[in-house]
């Protein structure tokens, strides 16, 4: 077993590039916790960090990299593996699509324990939580949850346009300064933004931009029929209802409003289980669910939002209807925070600042007088203070 996979990850290994790496992912493999994780959505790049990672910094004798989905290993035990790779002057051992493994939480306790020498680095779908596993890996292990590409890492792989990390009280405080230096200095940035919004949140473009869409729409496909009823233990006959609230995203256009009374009556499920697929749905990441800012905040979402405008744009496609501009600005300023509340002054609050979003001639009517309030438009640059390029919040990481 050992010659199989080593033979197969010298191919695998040679083929990756480290031309265009993501330096935040490398520096959480780079840890000295033995037990590292990478979690994020299909075809985010967790497999080409694992690679790049072991191309750096270890020699092919020291390392096993080897993906749980395949064919050799999945009625395999990768303890035994992890066994016999020790016995044999192993250092590293890297395991891919983790979640594919039954069972495999166990396994890796156990080669946790057994071989102290031995450092485990794994990936898996963003719904492993891994803090809920009934064998306790909270305690080992340090978890990192892999973004989409940002617009500034885009532009960077796409253009090699290399711009630093924004703060976002730095955007508040340099935006038309900012948006105005950048703008002149890359002509092209603004239609970079807008290509980006439909085919730039996954490093695949790379390969074929023509096929990018089918191929995210698979991989969103997979998730729902493989991974949602695999690691949830949720009924195939269920999966119906997670296509639906993908057709009611759609069809609305305009950003999803919940009504979960009416969306039980019509799903045929209870409050506590739709409230349980919805929190699917957002770890699945395919769904951003968004919830009302109050001093008691609700436990429901008020607003639902895909995860990104490339999934909106991808499901768009496929179902023939055309894209609400307003719902692609509020998808993508959203999916620039990890939290974020519906607001009912301007559109969203994160912290304690307003934002309402826009198109170039958005007025500040609905934000007049709000204090720490801001429009956010949809253009290259600007030069009023309280007005902010929905793009250059694409820099916040």
């Amino acid at each position: 077993m050992i010659k199989y996979i080593q033979n197969k990850q010298i191919r695998v290994i040679n083929s990756i590039s480290l031309n265009f790496q993501r330096e935040q992912y490398l520096e959480k493999l780079l840890s000295k916790n033995r037990l590292v994780g990478l979690i994020g959505q299909r075809g985010v790049g967790k497999t080409t960090l694992l690679l790049q990672y072991l191309k750096q910094n270890y020699k092919a004798v020291e390392y096993l990299y080897f993906s749980a989905d395949d064919v050799y290993i999945i009625n395999s035990s990768i303890y035994d593996i992890a066994d016999e790779f020790v016995r044999l002057g192993g250092k590293i051992i890297v395991i891919d699509e983790i979640h594919k493994y039954q069972n495999w939480a166990n396994e890796i306790k156990t080669i946790y324990d057994s071989f102290p020498e031995l450092i485990i680095r794994f990936s898996g779908s963003s719904m492993l939580n891994i803090l809920n596993e009934k064998f306790d890996l909270s305690r080992r292990a340090v978890i990192s949850y892999v973004k989409p590409l940002s617009f500034r890492e885009f532009l960077k792989l796409d253009q090699n346009i290399n711009l630093p990390i924004l703060s976002l009280q730095e955007i508040h405080s340099n935006h038309n300064e900012l948006s105005a230096n950048y703008a002149l200095t890359y002509p092209t940035l603004y239609k970079n933004f807008l290509r980006y919004l439909q085919i730039g949140f996954y490093p695949f473009f790379i390969e074929d931009e023509v096929e990018y869409k089918n191929k995210l729409f698979n991989a969103c496909e997979k998730v729902i029929n493989e991974d949602i009823p695999s690691i949830n233990k949720i009924e195939y006959t269920h999966l119906s209802i997670f296509k639906k609230f993908i057709a009611k995203l759609i069809y609305s256009k305009v950003p999803f409003k919940v009504n979960i009374t009416a969306l039980c009556k019509e799903f045929g499920v209870s409050h506590p289980t739709l409230a349980t697929y919805l929190d699917i749905l957002n770890s699945s990441k395919l769904i951003h669910p968004i919830k009302k800012y109050s001093k008691n905040i609700s436990k429901k979402p008020d607003k639902l939002l895909f995860s990104n405008t490339n999934i909106l744009y991808t499901f768009a496609d496929e179902f023939g209807v055309e894209v609400d501009m307003g719902t692609v600005r509020e998808t993508f300023f959203a999916s620039c925070f990890d939290n974020i509340y519906y607001s009912e002054i301007g559109d969203f609050r994160v912290e304690d600042t307003i934002y309402e979003i826009g198109g170039k001639n958005k007025t500040f009517k609905q934000i007049k007088d709000v204090k720490n309030s801001y429009l956010v438009i949809d253009t290259d640059y600007t030069v009023e203070s309280n007005r902010i390029p929905l793009w250059l919040f694409g820099f916040l990481y």
